[in-house]
């Protein structure tokens, strides 16, 4: 468990073998899956999920030119264009990013309103027996409820990157690096312990009323689902939007409002992959460590860890040009990365909760239900971690089988390997406690 307490001003820290908490040989193996999630969140925002294959782009352009033929390296080379944007603005443009966030943050919340009043003005409207009570089994699985737990996959992804900020106050320079710190991060935070968990508390209840808003608002709008669903465009939401402006103009501005916020993404989800990347290396938990863990002295940013993760963005986005069975594995491993990391920490808080083990100091805490909220947390991850692995239809075919399984487990091994081989003779261990001195 890497929790960090700040207590004074001057920084001492403790690491888990200090305090004679041997977590190290556990902390290794779950640093290597939480890389591999930011890793794929990169991939996922610039990849697989929309840009990486061109589906969002390729789909404003089939909408104003149905001759347009698309192929699967065009994709690619939008990934490459994306990727080397958001390394080029996370190396030379750091110093903007948080004004760059303020602007995304502020287009991600009028850009919802500018989205749903048009569609509610304008749209087909069903009734509420169509929106709520009529469910679809496009999967062809024996049951509605086993096709809807294998469609959750893709929802359980907009829940990642709430604890990306966690992953930039690692990259802090008065516990590791004498530079400066460049991205807003707990150097630029009063009260960090307190102030993170509470604004990534109130960017869930944000999120999560915006995002209701906006599913409510697509199941009474949608209008024809067969017909959206066969849109020559690749995205449904996109016929949506025409089907309901009518006009090539406004859908193109409505996407241009998402593939913006998109973008922002991207750059985020690079600077954190990054100083994850970064970060694990400095405690020596990746091979190469020496290397990655290097902060340009000049820009005073971990420049080669940059590099490195943009550097696997592209080579993985080459698999789209041959297989997008293989690329479609990757965002499911993601996703179970992201979820096996959060279900150990989850779980060994309320093991240590349960035994009467102690915790670290905190200045945030869920208060007397937090050991029952963790309890719930598990009892969702459980089946979505299940889930995660199945393929999306059936019959299955090695074609439509779903590979993250051989992947995941392929990554496990070779960490644990790695990590009794030659980790656990080089690898410091995640910090319990920062105590500051006034």
């Amino acid at each position: 468990m890497a929790v960090r307490h700040v207590e004074d001003k001057e920084a001492h820290v403790y690491t888990a073998e200090d305090d004679g908490d041997r977590s190290s040989g556990f902390s290794d193996p779950i640093g290597v899956l939480v890389e591999q999630k930011w890793r794929g969140t990169v991939q996922d925002k610039s990849d697989m999920e929309v840009l990486g294959r061109g589906q969002v782009l390729r789909g404003l352009i089939v909408l104003n030119n149905p001759t347009y033929a698309f192929e699967r390296w065009h994709g690619t080379l939008i990934v490459w264009a994306v990727a080397m944007f958001s390394a080029l603005f996370n190396t030379f443009g750091a110093e903007v990013l948080p004004i760059v966030e303020v602007v995304a943050c502020t287009l991600h919340f009028l850009g919802l309103f500018a989205v749903i009043i048009p569609l509610w003005i304008f749209a087909p409207r069903a009734t509420p027996s169509e929106a709520l009570l009529t469910f679809t089994n496009g999967g062809g699985w024996p049951t509605t409820g086993l096709s809807a737990m294998i469609g959750l996959l893709a929802p359980v992804g907009s829940l990642f990157g709430f604890d990306s900020v966690v992953h930039m106050c690692s990259y802090h320079p008065s516990l590791y690096v004498s530079t400066i710190l460049i991205l807003e991060a707990a150097e630029e935070i009063e009260d960090a312990g307190r102030t993170l968990p509470r604004s990534i508390m109130y960017s869930v209840y944000l999120n999560g009323a915006m995002g209701f808003l906006m599913a409510v608002t697509m199941c009474f709008c949608l209008g024809d689902l067969a017909a959206i669903v066969e849109t020559p465009t690749g995205y449904p939401f996109i016929q949506v939007f025409y089907n309901a402006t009518q006009s090539y103009t406004a859908t193109n501005i409505l996407v241009a409002i998402f593939l913006i916020n998109l973008a922002a993404c991207c750059i985020s989800a690079l600077a954190t992959a990054s100083r994850q990347l970064w970060s694990f290396a400095r405690d020596k938990g990746v091979p190469f460590s020496g290397w990655f863990a290097q902060v340009s002295p000049t820009m005073h940013v971990p420049v080669r860890a940059t590099v490195a993760s943009v550097a696997v963005t592209c080579l993985v986005s080459l698999i789209n040009i041959g297989s997008t069975t293989a690329l479609n594995a990757i965002v499911s491993l993601c996703i179970a990365a992201g979820l096996t990391s959060y279900y150990i920490a989850i779980g060994c808080v309320v093991w240590r909760r349960l035994v009467g083990a102690p915790l670290p100091p905190r200045r945030w805490s869920l208060g007397r239900y937090g050991l029952a909220i963790n309890i719930a947390s598990l009892c969702f991850l459980t089946p979505i971690g299940l889930f995660a692995f199945w393929p999306p239809v059936t019959p299955v075919a090695p074609s439509t089988m779903n590979w993250a399984v051989v992947m995941y487990g392929g990554i496990i091994i070779w960490s644990l390997v790695y990590y009794s081989v030659w980790g656990r003779h080089a690898y410091s261990g995640p910090v319990i406690v920062v105590k500051r001195d006034y």
